[in-house]
């Protein structure tokens, strides 16, 4: 219907009703008709495939008789512009007489084609910046895909079932703009999680829902950040955040370096008013934040007027203990922004994530949040809620983590057996979606992965994460889509390049 309303619109467009179209005194209706069909196909407008309204249908558009349609569709039909399929309709032919003459209508009229010239453009400095050191993937799926849960295994038929019953029953306020920072249901629904999963404490006032952690950091960014302000990132750390800060101009980035216990400090650098840090699973290498690095870091944000924004991005995926608290609860009145997402648990594609927001943020965060993003999708975030309140999130999770450990105990054995321990990083996490595969310095790791993606195979070189001059060497690889009935077969050809690449296994 919506295609065959594309054809009614035309006609309206050219005048039809309203006015006698070009040279309509001298053409019957059928006439008039077959030569904006013709007009309209030649140009584009209707392009190959678009299915025509049904003659009674149009009859009934145009005000003509039903005769009128049926003998002009004929007439086209003839003519090799239409094609009609019994019992499916009138469409557009895949080939029109014009394009088998080759030649475009204005010139066949004696008027010369309009001759297409290139623009110069010129971007911003900071989408010159970002593309500098673009590292979204083309493919977002296949091994070894850091950073991607199994989308296969999602519950697809009791969230269809959930959605249907929601889409049935919608009232208007649920279809209109959210000026509330997200539907309540959701975020009464992640108070408990996040409380009983994460140890966080907050009410429902202080959840801001989010279309993932790239709008969150976006939004702390613009709130709370000015020019010539500095924003310390995890170094390496992850690409996002940096791309996003790249798109703040005047905004100081200062990489620190990542040790065993987390993010170092330094008293005698300039504070900085954000510090950027995923202490529950460092990404990219995965190391914990230890407790006394985290009670160094909020006395640091409280003395100096800083806020933390936590990026709690994978924590529920923890193999060999219980999840590690988060930093938001670990202290009364912490100056801690926390950020969670649904991408690592269900699936990326869902664009959901929530911001659990100081109280003195609360007003103007959200208020930010709805003057600049015009946010929605009010439908979806109930039927979270309703996935997370009847306890299917909580299942799927359990049954992720048991897969998700299973695989990639499987992908560390793959690397002990024909690679060698020196190959992975330790002391191992044991948590996340991915796992670093230690390189020499020397190796190329960029060349690497881009020899590995022309063979089918992904994975992202660990030196695009740093900010440092030199950086560690390695491939950052996605396990938790990975079956491990196929994984052998990606690991040889991994495998493989390494050796082509000179790599040295320690074991035969």
């Amino acid at each position: 219907m919506a295609k065959s309303s594309v054809c009614v619109d035309w006609l309206l467009q050219k005048g039809w009703g309203t006015e006698a179209p070009e040279q309509g005194a001298r053409l019957t209706l059928v006439e008039q008709l077959c030569a904006l069909l013709r007009e309209g196909i030649a140009t584009g407008a209707l392009k190959p495939g678009t299915r025509l309204p049904a003659t009674r249908e149009l009859m009934q558009e145009l005000d003509v008789s039903r005769n009128t349609v049926a003998h002009a569709y004929e007439q086209l039909r003839v003519e090799g512009y239409l094609v009609s399929h019994v019992g499916s309709g009138t469409f557009v032919a895949q080939t029109t007489p014009e394009t088998l003459l080759r030649a475009p209508r204005a010139a066949r009229a004696g008027r010369a084609a309009p001759l297409l010239r290139s623009r110069d453009v010129v971007l911003s400095q900071g989408a010159q910046q970002v593309l500098a050191h673009a590292s979204a993937a083309d493919r977002q799926w296949g091994a070894f895909m850091p950073g991607v849960p199994d989308v296969s295994q999602f519950p697809r038929a009791v969230y269809a079932r959930i959605l249907n019953r929601l889409w049935r029953h919608a009232q208007p306020e649920m279809l209109t703009y959210d000026t509330a920072g997200g539907a309540l249901p959701l975020k009464q629904a992640l108070v408990d999680y996040l409380r009983v999963a994460r140890s966080v404490q907050c009410t429902s006032e202080q959840i801001l829902i989010t279309e993932g952690v790239h709008q969150a950091v976006d939004l702390t960014v613009r709130t709370l950040v000015d020019p010539h302000d500095a924003v310390w990132m995890e170094d390496p750390g992850y690409w996002g955040i940096a791309n996003v800060l790249r798109m703040s101009p005047g905004v100081v980035v200062v990489g620190r370096a990542v040790d065993d216990e987390g993010i170092t400090l330094d008293e005698h650098a300039s504070p900085p008013k954000l510090i950027c840090v995923t202490p529950s699973h460092q990404y990219p290498l995965g190391t914990v934040m230890s407790l006394a690095r985290r009670r160094s870091l909020l006395a640091y944000a409280r003395k100096h007027g800083a806020w933390i924004l936590e990026d709690d991005y994978d924590s529920e995926f923890r193999f060999a203990s219980r999840p590690i608290p988060a930093m938001q609860g670990l202290e009364q009145d912490a100056p801690v922004i926390y950020i969670g997402t649904f991408s690592k648990t269900l699936f990326p594609g869902l664009r959901v994530g929530y911001m659990v927001l100081p109280p003195e943020l609360v007003t103007p965060m959200r208020r930010m949040h709805a003057e600049l993003y015009r946010e929605g999708h009010v439908v979806t975030q109930l039927a979270l809620a309703e996935l997370i309140r009847e306890g299917h999130y909580a299942t799927h999770i359990r049954k992720m983590r048991v897969l998700y450990g299973r695989r990639r105990e499987w992908l560390r054995t793959l690397i002990l057996r024909y690679l060698g321990e020196e190959f992975l990083v330790e002391p191992d996490s044991q948590a996340g979606l991915q796992l670093v595969l230690r390189l020499p310095d020397h190796f190329d790791d960029v060349l690497l992965a881009q020899t590995l993606q022309s063979r089918g195979v992904l994975g992202r070189p660990l030196s695009r994460y740093y900010r440092s001059p030199e950086p560690a060497k390695g491939l950052l690889l996605g396990y938790a889509a990975v079956p491990e009935e196929t994984m052998q077969s990606a690991f040889f050809i991994l495998l493989q390049a390494l050796k082509e690449f000179g790599a040295r296994p320690s074991v035969r």
